[in-house]
């Protein structure tokens, strides 16, 4: 009989295999990230990311990994999935990408200035994760986790996380593919004997906004886990439902989507 453990964590590796199959729509519909949040990140951590030896791990269809090349990074993309590997690959042909996982890190040790996880952590066991992060970065370089987070003060998009609530008949149902809204240490690295130290743990929110075709929108949406692993016909439901109401509030067409990322730095030792 499998315990309640075990089918959470079931369940949570559904959700993270659940974008292979979607890889195409996530690097089509899925949001950047604004210069400001790699300012803070250079800020935060200490260092510049010209010449940086980076590792983005969790790299997907290389959103992230674009945005730090072009700023000079030097950037090993670590990717599990095989579907987001091959949209990485088509989309960044040049770029070094080698398969792997957050928790056992196909890396060397002490040779990365900055470890990145856009989007990603809360796919890892940070028991597992964080030590590695440690292993792999040379003394005093930085960990980078990062999400891209919806607005909630906004009026829309806190009536859109009511329906996706209301949709699937749970109250926790949200985007954040069971990731965190919040930059909680305890919560990040739990499993831990002790979080990062406070004097090595820096936060910052970064508020940007994007705007888009009402189709990229939704396709946004359904690129989410929480939509994929329910199923096309789940999906579809909603996302007729969805574009009827958005209609309503950008009768042009255009979303304003506005995001929080919300950025925690950790200094190595």
């Amino acid at each position: 009989m499998t315990s309640p453990t075990e089918s959470l964590v079931s369940a949570h590796a559904e959700r993270a295999r659940s974008f292979n199959s979607a890889a195409a729509v996530y690097a089509a519909a899925r949001p950047s990230y604004p210069p400001a949040l790699l300012d803070a990140v250079e800020d935060l951590s200490g260092r510049p990311l010209a010449g940086a030896r980076t590792v983005d791990v969790g790299a997907g269809t290389g959103i992230a990994t674009a945005l730090l090349k072009n700023r000079g990074a030097s950037v090993l993309a670590v990717e599990p999935g095989a579907g987001m590997a091959a949209q990485f690959r088509r989309t960044l042909p040049d770029a070094p990408l080698v398969r792997g996982d957050g928790n056992h890190l196909p890396l060397a040790s002490a040779t990365a200035d900055l470890i990145t996880y856009a989007q990603s952590w809360h796919w890892t066991d940070p028991a597992l994760a964080y030590p590695e992060a440690l292993r792999v970065l040379r003394p005093g370089g930085a960990l980078a986790l990062w999400w891209n987070t919806d607005a909630q003060d906004v009026p829309w998009i806190a009536e859109q996380a009511d329906r996706i609530r209301r949709h699937f008949g749970d109250a926790r149902a949200n985007k954040a593919g069971g990731g965190t809204l919040t930059l909680d240490t305890e919560e990040h690295f739990a499993g831990l004997p002790s979080p990062p130290a406070p004097e090595r743990t820096a936060r910052r929110v970064v508020r940007w906004s994007r705007r888009v075709p009402l189709d990229t929108h939704l396709a946004n949406i359904a690129s989410h886990s929480l939509f994929i692993v329910h199923g096309e016909e789940s999906t579809r439901a909603f996302l007729d439902q969805e574009r009827a109401q958005l209609t309503a509030v950008f009768p042009d067409g255009l979303v304003e989507e506005t995001y929080d990322v919300l950025l925690l730095v950790v200094t190595a030792p």
